[in-house]
């Protein structure tokens, strides 16, 4: 198509390499609007936001979970949640050489290996602490309605602590995180389980209006909207997520 738009839900940080020519643009949730380069980073994302890109569009990418932040760029996540930034500024050559060898490239598991011969250049010496983000992420994938409580309870850190690090990691602090993946858990329910709006209630809302408003906020459609009639990316989004059952873990599976 001519132009390509859409609207993505919050999620990951995203490594993005456009092949083709073109250009793009994104509105984040706080309503800022940024041109992207042909090789960027979107950081962690606190709401839906929309994307404009010229078309035809091919793209390579791969999302960037707090492990994988932590391994290949290594910056406080913060200072780039809703923010589109160049890939090869913050990850180095690298990144544009691989996306020159994806070029013209059909054959997936061909990619695939170019990526991960880049990822393995970009590996920092130093990573990330696995163990407070394994305990996060158990967190916001197994507990319908996380709270902060139960968090700080399971990785043994104080308040100011949690919050720094969630930051630096997640892109955002313990509250707004439970409040996005309980919404992103939702959105999958209505369209891969076939979980009814009034039945999601019970899922940590507090009624109807609470569902509605969380749900819209960090996906961009209403709960009868994800449910009758999602968005093209919405449902590329969950199909292939929810695929992978129990290879990843739940918190990209089942969000």
């Amino acid at each position: 198509m001519p132009v390509f738009e859409d609207t993505e839900r919050a999620d990951h940080a995203q490594l993005r390499l456009r092949l083709s020519p073109g250009g793009a643009e994104y509105r984040f949730p706080d309503g800022t609007v940024q041109v992207a380069p042909d090789l960027h980073v979107i950081g962690p994302t606190t709401g839906a936001m929309k994307v404009k890109a010229q078309g035809p569009v091919v793209c390579f990418g791969m999302g960037v979970t707090p492990v994988g932040w932590g391994a290949l760029i290594g910056n406080n996540a913060w200072t780039m949640t809703n923010r589109v930034v160049d890939a090869v500024e913050i990850m180095g050559p690298a990144v544009a050489e691989a996306a020159e060898k994806l070029k013209g490239l059909e054959s997936p598991d061909a990619m695939r290996e170019i990526a991960e011969a880049m990822i393995g250049k970009l590996l920092r010496s130093t990573g990330p602490d696995l163990a407070f983000i394994h305990t996060v992420d158990a967190w916001l994938a197994d507990t319908p309605s996380p709270t902060v409580s139960a968090l700080a309870r399971a990785t043994g850190v104080s308040a100011r602590q949690l919050e720094r690090k969630c930051k630096s990691l997640y892109g955002a602090p313990p509250k707004v995180l439970a409040r996005k993946y309980r919404a992103l858990r939702t959105a999958v329910a209505l369209v891969s389980d076939g979980v009814s709006s009034a039945d999601a209630i019970d899922r940590g809302f507090y009624d109807q209006s609470h569902l509605i408003r969380e749900v819209k906020h960090f996906t961009g459609l209403t709960p009868g909207q994800m449910h009758a009639n999602p968005n093209l990316l919405a449902q590329l989004t969950i199909a292939q997520r929810h695929a992978l059952g129990g290879r990843v873990k739940k918190i990209i599976s089942h969000t």
